[in-house]
């Protein structure tokens, strides 16, 4: 039986600190000049009223945070990135970065591998996904100029606004009453001529909501459009389909026939802001980047990132923390899927809570690791007073009894698509949301419901 436990970072920060201090040293001592020299108490100091000023935050690493797409990043991953960045390299170049350049080559060959890409794909790590679909997008516009991006209305709102960036039309396409990409408003749509390129979103972040991937691909070849898959939120759940819904686990095996897709590693790959990646399917798109530095490129041959991406610097220790993470918990249903697989289980346990509760109400079964629900009411006026009044309520309690929760905005057709019968007092109503992305939550649902439900039970007495 293997021998597990706990890790935290106090526990490592001395292993890889000492190691590059002697590796510093091997290039013998030096002392720091007389500028960057300071008092240590006037540092101690200034680092004390840091830590102060972090208190004004709300406890994004606990169970109880169950609010915005906000998940720790794992002490390997926090250990590897301090260990590189003291060195701080930048992996625009190989000259630049030598180490993070391959160990950067590794992982996004084990990313590609996840998503069925070839051999013969081209990728790299990004800041961030909206950075990743800016490029992916540009790449499209390269391909099939002035032709509009048609993404779902539910789709993250980096699409519009970065197709305003490329200075190319955005179309929305409806979506049905799962959230979802509506085929025959696409259809129509692509006959027009107008699109040369449909963005599939697996893993909204409003709803977790995965679009049927499988069926648009090859209603988008017939009309000659590429597909782009933003899949910054979901992507690694391709890790765990077998344990998702059949109809979701089809549109994830469908990933390795689009054109690219994008997946943010700071979301569920347990890494630090800003980690993120873009996959292209095809190495021929590299004819694009028109790009030369002639004091970058010296010392070698091989490509160099930098060639090869929009961004221009860009940190190494992001490519080391993430390679460092996945030797541990590797890109395999056991590896990094059990971790997804925690929040998965804890969506479907609250989903059943929220099914049997006299006082709430699930707004649709969860895809992935979102759950979104009501108070029981009749009117949109008393949904949206009710769910906006536990949002506040929650969290203004002791910090041990704390519960951070979201809220998303619906309009009155979003309900009756689900069967919601309310009185259209008003023309929007917020409802609750939570992110389960934490591991961890799988065993505080039954805390977090009762205290949900509770509350909402005398919010509604209050309301009617």
């Amino acid at each position: 039986m293997e021998n597990k436990q706990e890790i935290r970072l106090a526990d490592l920060a001395d292993q890889v600190i000492s190691a590059v201090d002697r590796m510093k040293d091997s290039y013998g001592v030096f002392a720091a000049h007389p500028s960057q020299q300071a008092e240590i108490s006037k540092v101690r100091s200034v680092l004390e009223d840091l830590t102060n000023r972090l208190e004004d935050n709300s406890p994004y690493f606990h169970p109880h945070y169950a609010g915005q797409m906000l998940k720790p990043p794992h002490p390997v991953a926090m250990a590897a990135y301090i260990a590189t960045m003291m060195i701080n390299p930048n992996n625009h170049s190989i000259d630049g970065g030598r180490a993070t350049t391959m160990l950067e080559r590794e992982v996004v060959k084990d990313l590609a591998r996840m998503f069925g890409y070839p051999e013969t794909h081209l990728g790299h790590l990004t800041w961030s996904g909206t950075t990743a679909n800016l490029e992916a997008l540009w790449v499209s516009r390269e391909i099939n100029p002035d032709l509009a991006i048609a993404h779902s209305e539910d789709s993250h709102y980096t699409h519009t606004r970065m197709a305003e960036v490329l200075n190319i039309p955005a179309i929305s396409i409806a979506t049905d009453e799962l959230g979802r990409m509506r085929l025959d408003d696409l259809a129509e749509k692509l006959a027009t001529g107008k699109i040369g390129t449909v963005v599939a979103t697996l893993g909204t972040t409003g709803l977790g909501a995965v679009d049927p991937l499988a069926d648009i691909i090859p209603l988008a070849r017939k009309y000659g459009a590429r597909v782009h898959v933003d899949t910054a939120y979901g992507g690694f759940f391709t890790l765990i389909a077998d344990q998702l819904d059949e109809e979701t686990a089809r549109h994830y095996r469908a990933i390795a026939q689009s054109d690219s897709v994008v997946v943010d590693p700071h979301k569920h790959g347990l890494q630090p802001y800003g980690c993120g990646a873009v996959l292209f399917n095809d190495v021929s798109i590299g004819r694009f980047y028109k790009h030369d530095s002639p004091y970058t490129y010296f010392a070698s041959e091989d490509l160099h990132f930098g060639e090869i991406q929009l961004e221009c610097s860009r940190a190494g220790a992001s490519a080391a923390a993430l390679w460092a993470t996945l030797q541990v918990f590797p890109l395999t249903r056991d590896g990094l899927g059990a971790v997804l697989q925690g929040g998965r289980n804890a969506a479907v346990q609250w989903h059943k809570l929220l099914s049997e509760s006299e006082v709430l109400a699930p707004l649709q079964v969860p895809e992935l690791d979102i759950v979104a629900y009501l108070p029981r009411a009749s009117k949109l006026s008393s949904v949206d007073a009710i769910s906006h009044a536990v949002f506040e309520k929650s969290f203004q309690a002791p910090r041990d009894q704390q519960i951070h929760l979201a809220t998303y905005v619906m309009k009155p057709q979003g309900f009756a698509r689900r069967g919601f019968d309310l009185e259209q007092d008003r023309d929007t109503a917020r409802i609750i949301r939570s992110v389960l992305m934490k591991p961890e939550q799988e065993n505080w649902i039954p805390d977090l419901h009762s205290h949900v439900e509770t509350l909402t039970k005398q919010l509604i007495k209050e309301y009617s």
